[in-house]
């Protein structure tokens, strides 16, 4: 089962300059919440945010990864 220390250095690995922090919820180690600020999200809809971010993971969302709930913004404050 994946920690929250791998799926935030998968993410900032995967969008360089980015900041993650993500939590596990129910300490089971499969359900998720992650928040990311990337300046890759400038100009992209939230729900083109969300997908750029669940891309990162692929098939183990579903699987390993139960669930993922993810909030986006820029460095700004946008979202």
């Amino acid at each position: 089962m994946p920690t929250p220390e791998e799926l935030k250095t998968r993410i900032e690995s995967a969008l360089p300059g980015s900041t993650a922090s993500v939590e596990d919820l129910t300490g089971g180690g499969d359900h998720f919440r992650a928040e990311v600020i990337s300046d890759r999200f400038e100009g992209l809809s939230r729900i083109e945010q969300h997908q750029l971010v669940y891309g990162i993971f692929g098939d183990e969302v579903g699987g390993p990864i139960h669930a993922l709930s993810i909030k986006t913004s820029t460095p700004g404050g946008t979202r």
